[in-house]
């Protein structure tokens, strides 16, 4: 069964929205990679804080980065937001579990970054939906 273009598509408003929402979910996720990859101290802090210095930290790096690229591919975009939600959920877990809303005196920046980025997935997901893969065109 093959789906009309036109149930898969977003009005020009939704795009924009979308597109916007990608981006800044991209960058967000991009700014953190350099000090996941590098060992920057407040990442092996946070990570060794939940007992998973140093495999966690890569592995949430590389997931970060897969979810970066299907973000700012269009057709890959709802895989993209479907995995930043995973991996944000993830964040915000640790942060109101184990590391607490402040980390090493941020003010409580990485937890507004997890949660905007969190929103702007969750945003491009609903949007999007209908793009995902298999499942998709079953979707509301």
């Amino acid at each position: 069964m093959s789906v009309s273009r036109s149930s898969r598509s977003l009005t020009k408003t939704q795009s924009i929205i979308s597109w916007v929402l990608q981006i800044i979910a991209a960058v967000i996720l991009a700014q953190t990679l350099f000090f996941k990859f590098t060992g920057a101290e407040e990442s092996k802090f946070i990570f060794s804080t939940l007992n998973a210095e140093p495999w966690g930290r890569i592995g949430s790096g590389i997931m970060e980065l897969i979810a970066v690229i299907l973000l700012l591919i269009p057709g890959t975009a709802s895989v993209g937001a479907l995995l930043t939600l995973g991996v944000m959920t993830g964040a915000i877990g640790a942060h109101l579990t184990k590391l607490g809303i402040v980390v090493k005196d941020d003010g409580g920046l990485l937890f507004a970054l997890a949660l905007t980025t969190f929103i702007s997935a969750a945003i491009v997901f609903v949007l999007r939906r209908k793009q995902l893969p298999i499942i998709g065109t079953r979707l509301k």
